[in-house]
């Protein structure tokens, strides 16, 4: 299963998540099946966002909609620096603890 793996600085955690919730993007109708969201344990103002898909077509044409978007600047103030991204197949899963 694709995932297109963003990150990103953000001024402020709670503006960054309203305009993730408000999702210009329309994730469901790009084909985006399921999200995590994460953040390193000592830097709150940083996210790593997984997007997970059925084909990597999707992916990066989320990622190219994403880019309009981060260059129209319709993220306003949540970013707080240039968006990294990668799209990423899954390899192994395997569940440690039964």
């Amino acid at each position: 299963m694709p995932i297109l793996r963003i990150e990103h600085p953000t001024q402020n955690f709670a503006t960054w998540k309203a305009a993730f919730d408000r999702d210009p993007a329309n994730r469901s109708k790009a084909g985006v099946q399921r999200y995590s969201i994460h953040q390193p344990v000592d830097n709150p103002n940083y996210v790593l966002i997984d997007l997970e898909f059925e084909t990597v077509n999707q992916a990066e044409l989320l990622l190219a909609t994403m880019k309009q978007v981060w260059s129209s600047g319709a993220a306003g103030p949540a970013l707080g620096g240039e968006p990294r991204t990668q799209i990423l197949e899954t390899k192994e899963v395997k569940q440690i603890v039964e």
